[in-house]
């Protein structure tokens, strides 16, 4: 047995009124998007936007240190036992307060992640979980097919004592520690979950143990969190932080500079410069640990042979697209990887080259004879996205391929399928550091790639089976470069762009560190006012 410890609308900025004796700030964040499913249930909400609020309201056994090298730090469990290849147990940290007032238990742990909440009452029966047995509450099918890509070899969680769980597998997994980083994981309030009217209603405001707590949803329009002044970690700076949906950048800048807001996110670099030309105000922010990617439909008629979408990607300058719409503030990474990887990163591996000859040998080769080829492209859900698209149209065009650019107006209409439905934009977070929790999490069985039929292989899907149960970390080094021969050169399913960076804009009286991540973090360790 092995012991770890764990190292504008002005009516939309008013402020309530509040009590006299909390006299502490209001912070007001501006971004571009509050939800894209109008939830705040995190396994409904696996996006960009979902990844930067859920840390507020709901934490995991095992947290990630965002604002320094991603490692694993202590959250909701304070040590670990390896007890062999299938079976974790984690002591839990005493004492933790919910939003309902109810002290965190083991029960609550086997609720949130072997129970009703993820893969409903039916499945929670069979794994031996704590099942709701009420109507209403069974999860959306997005929600429980997330959590069984999250957790694919998970057979029960059992309650091994007071402040002690233990995690069973079916099958051997190096990853199960890793994989309860996610925030797919986060503890929740079993009670309150069994005491909602229904599940939209639970999902709208789930009751967890963060450093604030969701006090009103207006879906599309602001979310508000209040203080959890019970918080494990210590009380919260701000008695209360509202974030507000303005969807143009420069409509975020300009609410900075009027004080409407006192943060605004997702600043393209070119707006950089002019925020900081005013001493109030600066912008903080990096690389994280996201990468933007381009997503193949291999069921249209042009892109079934792979020849082409080899041909679409050797056409791309990377490090031209870099240069010029991210002023060099972010990098190429070498593929659908990480450093963070450690020792399952590939230091040798590589992006297809820039070579507008091979693009066009390869179109030749296919026979390819200026066949539209449908891209779908949202105005600038990511940063730069719009300009990012129309340069690659032109990349292509170079070359020969004729790629049509089609503007749509939600995911919705970027997914459904059709024969005008080609290529579209996408991102891969590294939710954990190993590429279980990226290329099979994205890409491998059950992924939204494989279940929204854009692209499947059978070689590749066997493979990721094994990277997941595999232990010899050797092997698993040769698995995984396999898999991305596959993925990114003999039969594509997507083509890396470059790593996603995240710029937020504020006020330079506000002391708060930008993370390498989504996250926004506004604990006492990372938020204070004042000199």
């Amino acid at each position: 047995m092995r012991r770890r410890h764990l190292a504008g609308l002005p009516a939309l900025f008013a402020a309530p009124a509040l009590a006299q004796s909390d006299q502490r700030p209001e912070l007001r964040v501006a971004v571009q998007k509050i939800s894209n499913s109008n939830t705040l249930e995190t396994p409904r909400e696996q996006s960009n936007v979902g990844f930067r609020l859920s840390t507020l309201y709901a934490e995991s056994l095992i947290g990630t240190n965002w604002t320094g090298d991603l490692r694993a730090v202590p959250e909701l469990a304070t040590a670990t036992r390896r007890l062999d290849d299938r079976t974790v147990e984690f002591e839990l940290r005493p004492g933790v307060r919910m939003h309902d007032g109810r002290v965190m238990t083991a029960e609550d742990v086997a609720f949130s992640i072997g129970g009703a909440r993820l893969f409903g009452t039916g499945a929670a029966r069979e794994r031996g979980g704590i099942t709701a047995g009420q109507q209403g509450m069974e999860p959306q099918p997005e929600v429980i097919a997330t959590a069984r890509r999250t957790f694919p070899g998970l057979e029960r969680v059992e309650v091994v004592g007071e402040g002690v769980v233990r995690f069973v597998n079916r099958t051997p997994d190096v990853t199960l520690e890793k994989r309860l980083q996610q925030n797919v994981g986060v503890i929740l309030s079993r009670a309150a979950f069994e005491a909602s009217e229904n599940w939209l209603a639970w999902a709208r405001r789930p009751i967890g143990t963060g450093p604030y707590r969701v006090a009103e949803f207006r879906p599309d329009v602001s979310l508000t969190f209040e203080a959890h002044d019970e918080y494990w970690g210590g009380r919260p700076p701000a008695r209360r932080i509202r974030f507000v949906e303005i969807p143009e950048a420069a409509s975020r800048v300009n609410a900075l500079f009027s004080g409407e807001v006192d943060f605004a996110t997702d600043i393209p670099p070119d707006q950089i410069r002019s925020v900081e030309r005013n001493p109030r105000f600066e912008v903080q922010g990096s690389a994280i640990n996201n990468i933007r990617i381009l997503a193949f439909d291999t069921s249209h008629a042009v892109l079934r042979n792979p020849l082409v979408r080899r041909a679409m990607s050797h056409a791309i300058d990377r490090q031209a697209i870099v240069g010029s719409l991210w002023a060099g503030r972010t990098e190429i990474p070498r593929g659908l990887q990480l450093e963070f990887f450690d020792d399952m990163y590939l230091r040798d591996w590589d992006n297809p080259r820039h070579d507008p000859a091979e693009a066009r040998r390869l179109l030749r080769e296919a026979g390819y004879r200026g066949e539209p080829i449908p891209y779908r492209c949202l105005n600038n859900y990511y940063v730069n996205q719009t300009a990012n698209a129309q340069v690659m149209v032109e990349m292509w065009r170079a070359v020969g391929l004729n790629v049509q650019l089609q503007m749509m107006e939600n995911w919705t209409q970027i997914l459904e399928p059709g024969p005008t439905r080609g290529v579209r934009d996408w991102s891969c977070t590294h939710v954990f550091a190993d590429p279980v929790g990226s290329l099979v999490r994205a890409m491998g069985p059950g992924s939204p790639l494989q279940r929204q039929e854009e692209w499947s292989n059978a070689a590749f899907n066997a493979l990721s089976a094994e990277l997941e149960a595999s232990t010899d970390r050797a092997r698993r080094r040769v698995v995984f470069r396999r898999m991305l021969e596959i993925i990114e050169r003999e039969d594509p399913g997507y083509m890396v762009l470059h790593t996603a960076a995240t710029f937020i804009a504020k006020r330079r009286d506000i002391r708060w560190r930008a993370s390498r991540g989504w996250p926004m973090d506004f604990r006492a360790s990372n938020l204070g006012f004042g000199a």
